[in-house]
């Protein structure tokens, strides 16, 4: 499994650790992030991990800002992204499982590192269950996706 992640100027440390902590799992891992000292803006770092998912170049991707909340509202608006904001592991774990979320979003200012790292293995390691219910409900957001994008 091949995963994008990236971050803005709140996260490079975080980022840095969530990195390490999956290529130690065996996961491939392609950093679009900034590092110590850089700036950046979230929609930039945004766009370079939704797009790497778009063009199948990624399967999955974390996105880190200082809350998570710009990174989410950001990569919601490209085509075929549906980007999760959690700061605990219930979430994580269930939007892969009825949502097929395929953007992890979350804060360095709102979780530590070891919650980061829990995220990162839950959203990670959680398949999408498939469920008719969830499906109908996924296939509801896609067309409203076509809907808005004209």
């Amino acid at each position: 499994m091949k995963i994008v992640i990236g971050n803005d100027h709140a996260a490079p440390e975080l980022k840095l650790a969530c990195v390490k902590h999956l290529e130690e799992q065996g996961y491939e891992v392609i950093d679009t992030g900034v590092g110590v000292g850089e700036k950046c803006d979230y929609p930039d770092a945004a766009r370079r991990v939704c797009t790497l998912i778009q063009q199948g170049k990624a399967d999955l991707g974390i996105l880190i800002c200082g809350t998570g909340i710009g990174m989410s509202m950001s990569a919601n608006k490209f085509k075929g992204i549906r980007a999760a904001c959690c700061s605990e592991v219930f979430s994580a774990r269930l939007t892969r499982e009825h949502n097929n979320a395929n953007v992890l979003c979350f804060g360095a200012r709102v979780v530590g590192e070891g919650t980061a790292l829990d995220l990162v293995d839950i959203f990670v390691k959680t398949p999408y269950s498939g469920d008719e219910r969830h499906e109908k409900r996924i296939a509801k957001i896609t067309e409203i996706e076509k809907e808005e994008v004209k």
